[in-house]
């Protein structure tokens, strides 16, 4: 069995699992008072132009469930370096117009998850709990909710680019 297969025992794929619990996840960790935390300082938060920070329940539960973990994954990757990243909203508090921006233009809601790589891209959610990563280079669909997402940072599976079609 290849690592990233999902086994009977495991949510995650081995590898995904392994990396998560080594950043100090492991299965029921639920931080609402952090989440909250989180949430109460994005919608407080106004930036200059006007723009504010939507919250909505699939970014709290992701927050909750993962707030706070920098997972450093290791290995080669499927298809590219597997990336680390950081569960922390708050890397985002600056970019409401960024997110604002991109729920326009995919007619959805948007709210900051954390980073990827020490900064070079925001992670963040939808209201249907869709992850994206947002760098210089474009915009990426990393997982159809957090798990799949996870999934990807960590096995260095090869993002879809998001375009205009």
């Amino acid at each position: 069995m290849r690592a990233f297969e999902r086994t009977a025992a495991t949510r995650f794929p081995v590898a995904v699992d392994a990396a998560l619990r080594d950043a100090g996840w492991q299965p029921g960790r639920w931080d609402i008072r952090q989440a909250e935390v989180w949430a109460d300082a994005l919608r407080a938060h106004e930036s200059p132009a006007g723009h504010r920070h939507s919250v909505f329940p699939s970014a709290v539960e992701a927050w909750a469930e993962f707030g706070g973990l920098r997972v450093r994954p290791s290995g080669t990757g499927r298809q590219i370096a597997p990336t680390p990243f950081l569960i922390d909203p708050m890397r985002g508090l600056h970019l409401a117009r960024t997110l604002s921006d991109l729920g326009r233009a995919l007619g959805t809601d948007f709210a900051p998850l954390g980073e990827e790589t020490d900064g070079q891209a925001l992670l963040a959610i939808d209201a249907e709990g869709r992850v994206y990563s947002l760098d210089h280079t474009g915009d990426w669909y990393l997982g159809a909710d957090i798990d799949a997402a996870l999934t990807t940072l960590v096995t260095g599976t090869l993002p879809a680019r998001l375009t205009r079609a």
